[in-house]
């Protein structure tokens, strides 16, 4: 599990061919890796990918062919969002997020509002079901409140601290981002059709 507070942004070093998917070198200086073990998972732009070697200031991982089905942004020389696994001494800054993306979504616009940005997205239609006003969602691995929900579009207002610290403040209309939406949302849906 994890929080959706992005710990550090890294680069993509190499993608190559691997047991049908990719394996993904990635530069990750500021994360820190002294603690982290191959087996552990690291959120990488929302995707939960498992350490399967490491350096001081890389780790490697494997991706399979599902998860680049369903992702976007891990070719070679992007900006990831890197988050470490959730301890259960940790603080939930944001909210839970699985790692387990759901869908890529499409930035529409994004709007000055002072020092922030407004972004307005477009989710697949299957997962506009489960975007609610005040409720959250993750993008590119980044927790955020929904601030308006028009169809399977929706709002959001990055602030600038994440506009900083993310590979947020990057995106530009017609960008695709990562998405996984609320978790109680697929489980209340679940229960509700028993």
């Amino acid at each position: 599990m994890f929080t959706g507070i992005v710990a550090a942004v890294g680069r993509v070093r190499e993608a190559k061919p691997a047991h049908g998917g990719k394996r993904l070198v990635i530069d990750c200086a500021g994360l820190g890796l002294k603690d982290v073990a191959v087996g552990d998972s690291i959120a990488v732009n929302g995707a939960c990918l498992t350490v399967v070697a490491r350096k001081a200031r890389t780790f490697e991982v494997d991706v399979s062919r599902e998860t680049l089905d369903c992702t976007t942004g891990l070719a070679a020389g992007n900006r990831v969002n890197l988050e470490k696994a959730m301890r259960l001494v940790d603080r939930l800054g944001g909210h839970l997020v699985s790692g387990h993306v759901d869908g890529v979504g499409t930035v529409k616009r994004i709007k000055a509002a002072g020092d922030s940005r407004v972004m307005a997205v477009k989710a697949p239609a299957a997962l506009a079901r489960y975007v609610v006003r005040k409720g959250s969602v993750t993008v590119n691995g980044v927790s955020l409140t929904v601030n308006a929900v028009n169809g399977a579009g929706f709002t959001v207002n990055l602030i600038p601290h994440t506009l900083a610290e993310t590979n947020l403040g990057a995106l530009r209309a017609g960008g695709k981002v990562n998405l996984e939406v609320d978790l109680v949302a697929r489980y209340v849906e679940r229960l509700k059709s028993k």
